[in-house]
């Protein structure tokens, strides 16, 4: 409508002008017209620039389908109600023939390969592209009918949002999918970072939501640019109110960086030990041997110092065994050598680390050092093989007859001393 008035317009004012020139009007008058022409072709081809719809494939396709079938431009014909209801009828086909057949093929063929990846994605995928066939279908019928300006706004106004929508909730979908089979291989391979892959996903995807919704308000025209402003600013404003809570989730981006633990292992944490039992964003939980909840942040765990009592490649066994000082040299040459063999004949110690020496004269024992390492890691399994190690060095001690020392002290007074003692009593 605006281009036909502006074209009316067009033309009043050219035959003005002719009027004007043939009635003899004077040069002023003339250039006045001239210069009011030319304004006037101004504005036409700025008012055309500016109400220039952009080219859309939906649009495109709705004008082919109006050619082809030779439809009147003017008025809700019924040629233009039954190709709308043709539309309609024909992509819901289409959406069942692509959830039907295209992927059930694509399920059937995905069930054959080794990774489990697609078996996830396609399922994920399925919805969205139905729902991305069933709005084209929609809007392509409504399209075809003749509407109110007020009315093509609207459609188009929400086109854009439902079209945005569909396509970041397939992307979210498939993002989803791939962050699950991440989480799974690495749950299987039993990689550190397992256990932090739920919060990861979080964040992950509530970054991915935020920048689309970001990109969904700038294609309908919003002013992102000064809302991220703004935002950096209230942003700077929360850091400083937060410090606190910023340094707890820095602190678990290094804990998951460096996996130093993972759950279901024992840890000493600073002055603390315990069982891992769960790690978040802020904080993470020990549960102490007498089973008490120690709740540690993570800005204190990743400036401890952490010691992981479940990742032993060897157990190190260090104790000294002291005797009687009536034991004469052939016996503590004999028995050094007795307890050497006891310890290297286990399978499960390695032999290389074992050390056994005479080492101490002690205030009431002589001390006879022992070193070894057991190979398993397992605490069970060592504090077994320590007793079983620790009752055949009992068992060679008393075969000799020997003793072991324990803390005494003899006290011997001269003759002098007693009778000074005996004097000093009778006083």
């Amino acid at each position: 409508m605006r281009r036909v008035s502006a074209l009316l317009l067009l033309i009043f004012i050219g035959l003005a002008s002719v009027f004007a020139q043939t009635a003899g009007m004077s040069a002023t008058a003339n250039n006045a017209q001239q210069a009011l022409n030319a304004q006037a072709v101004a504005a036409l081809v700025t008012q055309d620039k500016s109400i220039a719809p952009a080219p859309q494939f939906l649009e495109h396709l709705v004008d082919v389908v109006l050619d082809l079938f030779d439809v009147p431009s003017s008025g809700n014909t019924w040629q233009r109600y039954a190709i709308s209801a043709c539309l309609l009828l024909g992509f819901y086909l289409l959406r069942r023939i692509v959830t039907t057949v295209i992927f059930g093929f694509l399920k059937k063929l995905a069930s054959r390969t080794e990774t489990t990846l697609d078996d996830k994605l396609f399922p994920a995928l399925e919805a969205p592209v139905a729902a991305f066939i069933a709005l084209f279908g929609a809007f392509a019928a409504l399209k075809v009918l003749k509407l109110s300006a007020s009315t093509d706004a609207v459609i188009s106004y929400a086109s854009t949002v439902a079209f945005s929508l569909t396509f970041f909730w397939l992307l979210l979908r498939a993002f989803n999918s791939v962050l699950d089979h991440a989480h799974e291989i690495a749950a299987e391979k039993q990689l550190g970072v397992a256990a932090f892959m739920p919060w990861i996903k979080k964040a992950l995807v509530t970054l991915f939501v935020v920048i689309g919704a970001l990109l969904i308000a700038k294609s309908l025209g919003a002013d992102v640019k000064a809302f991220l402003a703004g935002l950096g600013i209230g942003g700077l404003a929360f850091a400083l109110a937060a410090q606190d809570t910023i340094a707890n989730l820095f602190g678990s981006v290094v804990v998951a960086i460096d996996q130093p633990f993972k759950l279901g292992e024992t840890v000493r944490i600073g002055a603390h030990l315990g069982v891992v039992e769960d790690i978040g964003l802020r904080s993470t939980k020990l549960r102490a041997m007498d089973k008490s909840l120690i709740i540690i942040p993570n800005k204190t765990v990743a400036s401890e110092a952490v010691t992981n009592l479940a990742r032993f490649t060897q157990r190190r066994v260090e104790q000294v065994v002291g005797l009687t000082y009536d034991t004469s040299v052939e016996q503590m040459a004999a028995i050094v050598e007795e307890f050497h063999q006891i310890i290297i004949a286990e399978a499960e110690v390695d032999t290389e680390s074992v050390m056994v020496f005479f080492r101490d004269y002690s205030a009431s024992s002589l001390d006879i050092w022992i070193v070894y390492a057991v190979n398993d890691p397992d605490f069970q399994k060592h504090m077994r093989l320590r007793q079983r190690i620790n009752l055949a060095l009992m068992r060679a001690v008393q075969a000799r007859s020997l003793s072991f020392a324990f803390p005494t002290q003899t006290v011997e007074f001269g003759v002098n001393a007693a009778k000074a003692l005996i004097g000093g009593r009778k006083e």
